[in-house]
């Protein structure tokens, strides 16, 4: 028998929120103070956002008074940036130093009562397709997942995808969240890159910050999946938009592919986890969390 362990159980108890993790602004190397680019997500109907200046916190106090005054929901955080590969701290109590020894920083981190969390930013970023090598990511405990796209990433060297990264942590057992993010830094063309879909019971930080924990998003660069559906062992997928949908086991080995908005399979055999890519039109894609397998 095979068992299915996944992050979307009773998706219909949550409400689905649209949100960036991951901007920049005038108190690091941003062109717009925070309040600009708080409403400009506000405007394009973005439900919540952290910024996340390089090595300056973001606090909770300030996060308050923004989204008072622009509806949206203000996530605490941090980007982790001197002396190292870049971590995203979400959901942050307190400011975190930047440290050479970054699972001392992953270790503050999570040593924090709020529930906040660490994610590896874009990994595959740079002239050698590897600001965070994977050895790093393997011996790090702690964080919950990496950036599997970067939106900024595709405008200088390397890539904004790290896929690659993400199925050799999946296929090692590791289970690591994959997230997609603008890292807005421009006025013009940096929002909208990337988001992440969260399923979450209430509108507000802590239920965000426990949804995207737990896994319970996808993460989109414009296609939109409205279900995920498991039963005993096989897995449905369905979309408003893909015209091709990937599913993807072990080291990202495609077992079965649907040209269409959705699709159902069976795990195969000999899977340690499944996981989908949802290509729509252009460069549009949504990126399922992984599904792990065990049998008995």
């Amino acid at each position: 028998m095979v068992h299915i362990k996944h992050p979307y159980h009773d998706l219909a108890q949550g409400r689905w929120l649209r949100g960036n993790l991951h901007a920049h602004t005038t108190r690091s190397d941003g062109e717009r103070g925070p309040e600009a680019v708080i409403a400009d997500y506000a405007r394009r109907g973005y439900d919540f956002l952290a910024i996340t200046d390089h090595d300056i916190t973001t606090t909770a106090a300030e996060c308050a008074a923004w989204a008072a005054a622009s509806g949206m929901v203000l996530l605490p955080g941090n980007e982790v940036t001197a002396g190292g590969p870049h971590l995203l701290h979400i959901g942050a109590e307190r400011h975190v130093p930047a440290s050479a020894d970054r699972q001392a920083v992953i270790d503050q981190i999570t040593g924090q009562t709020t529930g906040g969390f660490a994610v590896v930013n874009h990994p595959n970023s740079h002239a050698n397709f590897d600001q965070c090598p994977i050895a790093m990511m393997r011996d790090w405990k702690g964080y919950i997942g990496i950036e599997v796209f970067n939106g900024v990433a595709g405008r200088a060297d390397g890539s904004a995808y790290a896929a690659n990264k993400w199925d050799m942590l999946l296929a090692e057992g590791r289970c690591a969240w994959g997230f997609a993010n603008d890292d807005t830094h421009a006025a013009a063309g940096d929002i909208e890159l990337g988001w992440n879909m969260v399923n979450a019971t209430a509108r507000t930080p802590a239920a965000i910050i426990a949804a995207l924990r737990a896994g319970r998003f996808f993460a989109s660069t414009g296609v939109v999946i409205e279900s995920i559906e498991v039963r005993d062992e096989t897995i449905h997928i369905a979309t408003r938009n893909a015209q091709r949908i990937n599913a993807l086991m072990n080291t990202g080995k495609r077992f079965a592919r649907s040209d269409g908005r959705t699709i159902e399979v069976r795990v195969p055999d000999g899977a340690t986890y499944v996981r989908f890519e949802c290509w729509g039109a252009g460069e549009s894609f949504a990126w399922t969390q992984p599904f792990f397998l065990t049998r008995s």
